[in-house]
């Protein structure tokens, strides 16, 4: 395949997250992504301080809550210093006046924790759709929809058969229950459900990276699989 958009530089991102499992997942969830490679991982501020000044970053993806300070904070020296990166901030807050702070700071997108990879694809593919928006706009309609690729993502499409109320009712027990998880067959009981659809919507949190499946041994017979939700 040949064509422009084959042949258009990769967005070059720079990791910032001070939990090195966190960061690792990030970093293999960009590089999935076409169009997207990441130059580098920081735990900290002055980490991405150091490496954006070595190298070139179009996006930095930017966890709020740094060792050395607010990731608000490295937004804004980062500004003072001419670097002119785009930010996604990764957050668990949901203070809107934080939001509010960061869009004059360059930041485009949030991604509430925990997120899943499907998530993060949607939000980096919106991204690249903006920033390739090229020429001048012939009417305010043209500028609204630019301004509503980047603002107004869509809700991630779950698979067939499976319904938005029942996955968040499954979710919620399972971040309910303890440490060591729960089998399917509590999992239904708890949220009201067959086992055959408490298992489906478990193996799809697994599968989409927001809970772990792991067997568990008993005296007896066959080992029962436990799903424990992943708090990161």
């Amino acid at each position: 395949m040949t064509g422009a958009e084959d042949s258009a530089p990769a967005i070059r991102v720079l990791v910032v997250e001070d939990d090195p499992v966190a960061a690792d997942a990030h970093v293999q969830y960009v590089d999935r992504v076409p169009g997207f490679r990441t130059v580098g991982k920081a735990h900290s501020g002055a980490e991405a301080r150091r490496v954006l000044d070595r190298t070139e970053v179009d996006l930095l993806l930017l966890d709020l809550y740094l060792p050395d300070g607010h990731g608000l904070q490295l937004a804004r020296s980062l500004r003072a210093a001419g670097h002119q990166a785009d930010v996604i901030a990764v957050t668990s807050a949901r203070d809107l006046t934080i939001v509010r702070e960061g869009v004059s700071l360059g930041v485009v997108q949030y991604v509430l924790k925990p997120f899943t990879f499907a998530t993060l694809r949607d939000r980096l593919v919106r991204y690249a759709e903006f920033r390739g928006a090229a020429g001048e706009a012939d009417s305010q309609a043209e500028v609204d929809r630019a301004l509503a690729t980047l603002r107004s993502p869509g809700p991630v499409a779950l698979p067939k058969g499976l319904s938005a109320p029942t996955l968040d009712r499954v979710t919620q027990t399972l971040r309910a229950a303890s440490p060591e998880g729960l089998t399917a067959t509590a999992a239904a009981a708890a949220a009201g459900l067959s086992r055959i659809t408490a298992r489906r919507y478990l193996e799809h949190l697994v599968t989409s990276g927001r809970a772990a499946r792991s067997p568990q041994y008993g005296q007896v017979g066959r080992p029962e699989l436990h799903y424990r939700w992943l708090s990161g």
